[in-house]
Parts: structure tokens; C-alpha cells; sequence
């Protein structure tokens, strides 16, 4: 198994959990719906703290839940843990092995407030410190960079939103999104081609915004471990608040733009970028405006709910880095220096 055939086996994997474990996500609503859930307190590292950021505008906007992002820090290496009453505390991690983020859970119980693993190792120490586990039922993953684990993360926290909101609507859109997954895995053969055209770049930025915050992180993430690159990540309002004085001729600019509420203000750094500062895009939209402005112009199917979008987006950019980590030379199922599990304190 490679990298490249867990990022073919995202459709696959996202109905098993969709068929698999929406009796449990809705047991699970129901649970925390019975208890004054005042916010979320999220732990999470690495790949699964992106996952954590969708959460953050997901349930923050969908479900009137804020979403804090947890210090781990505070409950290992200072043993001192905010008070946590109103909290529904939850840990994602795709190995459940982390010691911080099971620590996190740990403590949260510990306090009395209800705890939640999301997480594709159900007999994890993490599993084991929650009232609820949700397994992302996304098989073994061999690759050292997350995948089908990522964006199994995300569907879990989208169903757990859905659930929580008791939308048949919503629940339709979700169902389609491994169809959409699987449109943009055919439309994969011009991504080499493409990628080949980047492969002496050695720094660039990421720009999204809204929902899609979570994909710059998740984009520049990949890009900085698998092709070992300078990269980045901002959202589009941040990026003109300074980093964009680095911007010159050719300057490489990853950007993530939905439809959507952010498109416009999108569309506009965008312009600007290609006309007045005369930049490289790479562009992942929907919308041919959009992929106009771009050197390197990546389609998404039509129709995508904007607050499923991440789900569908960061596909290709997985695709990208994955075919430019090939062109510069390096295997990109075997990154140097890490290691699947990461253990942190």
C-alpha cells in the first residue's frame, strides 16, 4: 500500500464511516445534548489539530458551540489545567497514542465533564480515557503523512455537527460528499503535469479563509513534510495584515477558493496578487473566475456545500503534493526524520 493508494481510497473509506457510524454519532448528540454543553475544549496535534480548526468554524457556526483549542502543555509539563465546567472536552488523534492529548481527556474527566475521542484506534489509551469514542473507520494507514485519516477526521466532526443539528438536509449533502471525492480523483491526470512546474520551488504561501482555514494548514502541512518546502500557511485577511510585502515576480501562492461567502475577498487578494504583484497561483475552485487568475488551475466539482468544502478541497492539494514530492526526488510515503506516531508530553 502507498501514499497514493490510501489518497484513492478516501470514497471508500468516507461511506464506511458514513454507512458504519452515524447510529453512534446520533447516540452520541443525544448524550451530549442532554448535558449544558456551554463549549467544546479540543486537544489535538499535528494533522488532527487542522482537523481541530474545522471544528472550530463548524460547530462554532453550525452549532452555536465556541470551540477552544487546548494547551496540552498545561496538563503534562506545568500540571496546571484550566478549570473545565461546561465543557464538552474532546481529543483527535489517528493513533490515539499521543500521552498529551490522552492527558487532556484524563483531566477533563477527571473534572466531571463528559469526554470524546475521535480517533481511527478504538483500543487506543486515548479511546479508553473517553465516555465516547467515534471511530473514523478509515483502515490501516501506512503512509507516514495522514490522508484518508484527515479527511475521516473531518467527516466525523461534520456527522457530530449534523446530528447535533437534526438536519435530513444536511445529512443528504453529506452522503454526497464521496461522490464528489471520487470527481475529483478522476480529474487527477493533468496534477503531474502540473506539479512538474514547481518542482525547483523551495518556499511558498497558502491563502484560504472561513472553513477552508483549516485546508491552508493542512495543504502547507503536507507540503512541508512530504516535498520539504517553505511552506506557509494564511488566511486571506491575515496575509494582507504584513506577509504580503514578501510577494514579488513569480512568487508562488497556493490558494484554496471555494464558492462561498469568503470567495469574494478571495477573488479580490487574489487579483491583486496576479496583477499588481505579478504571482504564481495555484488555484483550487469550483468557480472559473477563480481558476482564470491561475498559472496552475485545479477544478472542484460543482455544487459543493461550502461547509463541506474542506472535505472535497484538500483532495487535490494531497494530489499535488503528492505528484511534486515525486518530480523534486523524494519519496513522499517515507519523509525523512518523522514517524507515524509522534509521541509528544
Amino acid at each position: 500500500m502507498t501514499l497514493h493508494s490510501e489518497i484513492l481510497e478516501q470514497p471508500a473509506s468516507l461511506r464506511r464511516l458514513l454507512s458504519t457510524q452515524r447510529k453512534s454519532v446520533e447516540k452520541i448528540a443525544q448524550a451530549i445534548q442532554s448535558r449544558s454543553i456551554q463549549y467544546v475544549f479540543l486537544a489535538a496535534r499535528g494533522t488532527s489539530d487542522n482537523a481541530g480548526r474545522y471544528a472550530n468554524y463548524l460547530w462554532g457556526g453550525q452549532n452555536g458551540l465556541p470551540v477552544a483549542l487546548a494547551t496540552p502543555s498545561l496538563f503534562t509539563l506545568y500540571q496546571q489545567p484550566p478549570k473545565l465546567s461546561g465543557s464538552l472536552v474532546v481529543g483527535i488523534s489517528q493513533s490515539g497514542q499521543s500521552p498529551d492529548i490522552v492527558s487532556v481527556l484524563t483531566e477533563g474527566r477527571r473534572q466531571g465533564c463528559p469526554t470524546l475521542a475521535i480517533t481511527n484506534a478504538t483500543q487506543s489509551p486515548l479511546a479508553q480515557a473517553a465516555d465516547f469514542v467515534l471511530d473514523i473507520q478509515a483502515g490501516e494507514e501506512r503512509a507516514v503523512a495522514a490522508t484518508k485519516t484527515y479527511t475521516g477526521e473531518l467527516l466525523a466532526i461534520a456527522m457530530l455537527s449534523t446530528a447535533l443539528n437534526g438536519s435530513a438536509k444536511a445529512w443528504e449533502e453529506l452522503y454526497q460528499v464521496p461522490v464528489c471525492v471520487e470527481q475529483v480523483l478522476d480529474e487527477e491526470t493533468e496534477i503531474p503535469r502540473m506539479a512538474q512546474r514547481y518542482r525547483y520551488m523551495n518556499r511558498c504561501v497558502v491563502l484560504g479563509r472561513g472553513y477552508n482555514y483549516c485546508t491552508t494548514f493542512e495543504w502547507a502541512l503536507k507540503l512541508k513534510e512530504m516535498a520539504y518546502l517553505e511552506a506557509e500557511p494564511y488566511s486571506s485577511a491575515d496575509f494582507l495584515h504584513g506577509p504580503i510585502a514578501m510577494v514579488e515576480r513569480g512568487f508562488p501562492v497556493m490558494a484554496v477558493v471555494p464558492q462561498g461567502r469568503v470567495f469574494d475577498p478571495m477573488m479580490s487578494l487574489l487579483t491583486s496578487l496576479k496583477e499588481d504583484h505579478l504571482a504564481e497561483l495555484v488555484v483550487i475552485s469550483d468557480e472559473q473566475r477563480a481558476l482564470r487568475l491561475a498559472q496552475s488551475p485545479i477544478s472542484l466539482p460543482g455544487g459543493i456545500p461550502e461547509w463541506l468544502s474542506p472535505l472535497v478541497c484538500i483532495v487535490p492539494a494531497q494530489l499535488f503534493t503528492y505528484h511534486l514530492t515525486l518530480a523534486i526526488g523524494h519519496d513522499p510515503a517515507q519523509p525523512r526524520s518523522i514517524h507515524k506516531v509522534t509521541w509528544t508530553d
